[in-house]
């Protein structure tokens, strides 16, 4: 499977601070739990990756997500 093929997998996702000083991007979806620690510095690397994913991504448009900067028409 690569980046771009789409996938019918539903997953949780959560990211915190661990008590050793760690970033956890925790993981879980059927069947699976995926814990990945990285340094803070790993972490920014990481954050910045997903800013410019982001910001490539609106740059290619698509359909806009409901809530997601689209208003609905005051009545």
């Amino acid at each position: 499977m690569s980046i771009n093929s789409q996938s019918d997998i539903a997953a949780n996702l959560q990211i915190g601070p661990t008590d050793h000083g760690m970033v956890r991007i925790y993981v879980e979806a059927e069947n699976i739990e995926l814990p990945l620690d990285f340094d803070p510095e790993e972490a920014e690397e990481i954050a910045e990756e997903l800013l410019a994913a982001a910001e490539a991504a609106r740059s290619i448009g698509g359909p806009a997500k409901p809530g997601k900067g689209v208003k609905k028409p005051r009545r």
